[in-house]
């Protein structure tokens, strides 16, 4: 079955390309995919397919019977892009100021796409596959968690998703059992001091002193209070006070995430943070409100699906080219879907320097070697397969 996928993919390389082409001059944020939504809908009637939209919000589902017994399926792909301002100079970027698809998700799209196409076109399989367009990956509370409610599941026996990498060459894939990606926990501070002349500050209480003093100190949660064995970071990602050189500012508001890969770190950050605010800004005579936002859970792959994914990239990629992947401390709403089922997300390798496909994700210049959308495909073509295969 692999080297049928193969040769269907060699087939319709041109179109896959198209499709993500278009996604990518078109993209949309988190929440208001509807126009994505509408197009890829349109893409999968033409293939024969009978899609279910506004599922979960802009979510999209394809239920493709084989009309063979086995078990059903799902294949994720998630259909948002970022709030960037994409800086490429090539003929499909994109046409929206200041939205971008620079985290590949257009070719996740894609990549689903084919394999509607692939299973349409080719009756020698069995049992069920359920296509699930997933839209707001980027933002908390994302959507994976509202399609699950809205019955995505409902009937599914396993689901694999997939991520194009660029710090993977093309090529390559990786994964790894348990423990994959992080949580990603939001929050907020403002501090509240009193404003005054920058030539009095005994009549004053700083509130951008107490905020700097702040963004070091909650470095030695992590550094000095969490078990060093138990991956963490914790980030002040924005920092915004002041008005003028010669005005002791009022108000310092911090953004920033707490990220951990089990629940018990996870919880200790979180109020050990705000323990560290409250002692700080009564250090520095200030008040302060402390927002927290809770964002994705850790993403655990299943093990015995994990070991297929092994088995079945070996197979496809080569043994030197199938890597065991390391834990890393990003987030991803996928996560959801393995709380409820067993099933496995990895990395397809989309790097390629020659190709300028050689930046990092969330990157205005980033871009794909486009041949890792076909290569993600067969990977979930291959996956699935096996899995019926067993389980028939």
């Amino acid at each position: 079955m692999s080297k049928q996928a193969e040769q269907f993919m060699g087939r319709i390389e041109e179109l896959i390309i198209n499709w993500r082409r278009h996604l990518h001059q078109y993209p949309e944020l988190s929440f208001q995919e509807a126009e994505t939504s509408r197009w890829i809908a349109g893409q999968l009637e033409q293939l024969g397919c009978q899609p279910l939209t506004n599922i979960g919000g802009h979510g999209i589902i394809v239920t493709i019977d084989s009309h063979r017994p086995g078990p059903t399926v799902a294949l994720r792909a998630d259909i948002d892009a970022l709030p960037i301002q994409d800086e490429k100079d090539c003929t499909y970027r994109s046409k929206h100021s200041n939205v971008m698809h620079a985290c590949g998700h257009d070719g996740h799209t894609a990549a689903l796409l084919a394999i509607a196409a692939y299973y349409q076109d080719n009756k020698d399989w069995v049992g069920v596959r359920k296509l699930i367009f997933q839209p707001a990956e980027e933002v908390s509370p994302g959507g994976a968690a509202s399609m699950i409610k809205a019955g995505a599941l409902q009937g599914v026996d396993v689901i694999y998703g997939v991520h194009l990498w660029t710090p993977l060459d093309i090529g390559s894939c990786s994964s790894v059992s348990g423990a994959f990606m992080s949580t990603a926990d939001e929050f907020i501070i403002d501090i509240f001091g009193k404003g005054g002349h920058g030539g009095l500050p005994h009549q004053s209480v700083d509130a951008i002193i107490a905020g700097t003093a702040l963004v070091h100190s909650v470095q030695t949660i992590v550094s000095r209070n969490v078990n060093p064995l138990q991956p963490a970071v914790i980030t002040i990602g924005s920092i915004h006070a002041g008005s003028a050189p010669n005005v002791i500012a009022e108000r310092c508001q911090l953004k920033g995430t707490i990220r951990s890969f089990d629940e018990p770190t996870r919880q200790y950050m979180q109020h050990r943070l705000e323990d560290v605010i409250q002692h700080v800004c009564a250090l520095y005579q200030t008040e302060y409100k402390y927002e927290l936002r809770e964002g994705y859970p850790t993403l655990v792959n299943n093990k015995e699906e994990t070991q297929r994914f092994f088995e079945v990239a070996r197979a496809q990629f080569g043994e030197e080219n199938t890597i065991e992947a390391q834990p890393i401390t990003i987030a991803e709403d996928f996560s959801y879907y393995l709380q409820q089922i067993p099933g496995c997300f990895m990395f397809v390798g989309a790097g390629n320097d020659a190709a300028g496909a050689s930046y990092p994700h969330h990157h205005p210049m980033f871009d794909i070697d486009e041949r890792a959308i076909a290569y993600s495909a067969r990977l979930l073509i291959g996956m699935a397969e096996s899995y019926c295969a067993e389980h028939k």
